[in-house]
């Protein structure tokens, strides 16, 4: 059944892809702005402060993204000097979840800063990124081995055979908790309201704890300390930063 939504044409899988990466952030953004307007604030358009954010914010997710996803694969790195034309297309082409967030979060930091703004904004930011990491996820899934976010091979039952035999649908995993935790957004961020800017930081530290763990199911590539990927350290290095940094806000 779950086999049958699976591309295997190269080409169809990417342009798939392509198109829930486009769903994801556009889907993200009119939410964030609906949220906005629907809790009387404006648009992050309507002011300068907002556009500062905004730029800031793509800018920081853009490299961020592309950043991890280089570190992911230690056996991309000496093609900068032998095959440059090979290495660029591997920045263009990769993604990562993990270091969209951090450069993004980075990059509303530096553009709050250049603003002036210092109230914490990032609650208004829970709900968009859930949403697009459940739009986000089902491209990733149906783009199977063309990927690179599928599991490794399992004999449990619901195995997902992507053409090279049952693996852990490790993208459903990430859809279903995505999903989950959108539904039951309103009972779950009540318990960190008292504060402004926590439900985010809540958000992030489980984000980050989740893909440590649920990357353990997938092929880790060579060249990283103790047989764990590049994104399993950017996130215990971004779990060790957050909890760090975590000032409660006196009231």
């Amino acid at each position: 059944m779950l086999e049958s939504l699976v591309f295997h044409d190269q080409t169809k899988a990417y342009l798939f892809h392509a198109m829930t990466e486009w769903l994801a952030l556009s889907g993200g953004f009119m939410l964030y702005n609906h949220l906005r307007k629907h809790n009387g604030r404006p648009s992050m358009l309507a002011n300068k402060s907002g556009i500062w954010v905004l730029i800031f914010c793509l800018l920081g997710a853009g490299t961020g993204n592309k950043l991890v996803s280089i570190l992911q694969f230690p056996e991309l790195w000496g093609l900068a000097q032998t095959n440059p034309q090979q290495f660029w297309l591997a920045v263009i082409s990769g993604q990562s979840v993990v270091g969209g967030l951090l450069g993004g979060w980075i990059g509303v930091e530096i553009g709050k800063k250049i603003a002036g703004i210092r109230s914490r904004t990032g609650d208004d930011f829970v709900a968009p990124i859930l949403l697009g990491l459940v739009i986000g996820r089902t491209g990733c899934f149906a783009a199977g081995l063309h990927d690179g976010t599928y599991g490794i091979h399992t004999d449990l039952p619901w195995g997902v055979d992507f053409g090279d035999g049952a693996r852990h649908p490790t993208q459903l995993y990430e859809w279903l908790m995505a999903l989950i935790a959108l539904i039951l957004l309103p009972k779950w961020r009540q318990f960190f309201t008292h504060e402004q800017g926590l439900t985010f930081r809540v958000l992030m530290f489980g984000y980050l704890l989740w893909r440590l763990l649920i990357d353990g199911l997938k092929p880790a590539p060579a060249g990283w300390w103790f047989g764990w990927s590049g994104i399993q350290w950017v996130c215990i290095f971004g779990l060790i930063i957050i909890a760090a940094t975590y000032r409660k806000t006196v009231e």
